[in-house]
């Protein structure tokens, strides 16, 4: 069994049209929500064997905030290829995972992450900021991940 936490990033700072996408960081409100949706998380007992994040300040910032809340002592890793990625660009990425994580938290932006739940899953909406959509693969590797073996369980918001 594989599980797949997707997470998209807390609500971003737009106050600043002129800034570089990558530079835009958390308003206030995202910082504590993704500290609360942290706090959820925990009291669901979710701590991912891995944390995979987009390195964009408002997706980095979301994963350390997430990670200190629910407990993560490892480093979180930061992947480029998250940051504006195309659907087939994340699936890669995580198809590249060793197997011997079990569940994989991936945290970055939409619309590829609500792609991504939508292409495993059938999720019927777009992702929220500062949410998470937990699916569960009932395979052995990463490489063996596909919608016939998808099942959602759950969309976790604020």
């Amino acid at each position: 069994m594989k599980t797949l936490y997707i997470l998209r990033h807390a609500q971003k700072d737009e106050s600043k049209p002129e800034q570089y996408d990558y530079d835009i960081e958390l308003t206030q409100k995202g910082e504590e929500n993704s500290k609360l949706l942290g706090e959820k998380l925990k009291s669901k007992n979710i701590l991912p064997d891995l944390i995979v994040s987009s390195p964009a300040i408002r997706a980095r910032k979301t994963a350390e905030n997430v990670s200190e809340k629910i407990g993560y002592t490892k480093s979180v890793m930061y992947n480029e290829v998250i940051y504006q990625a195309f659907l087939h660009e994340i699936v890669e990425s995580i198809t590249y995972t060793f197997d011997t994580v079990d569940s994989l938290m991936i945290v970055g932006h939409n619309p590829s992450l609500s792609a991504l739940a939508i292409t495993y899953a059938g999720f019927k909406e777009e992702m929220d900021m500062a949410s998470v959509v937990r699916i569960d693969f009932n395979c052995s590797s990463w490489t063996s991940i596909d919608k016939s073996n998808a099942k959602l369980i759950e969309y976790i918001k604020l």
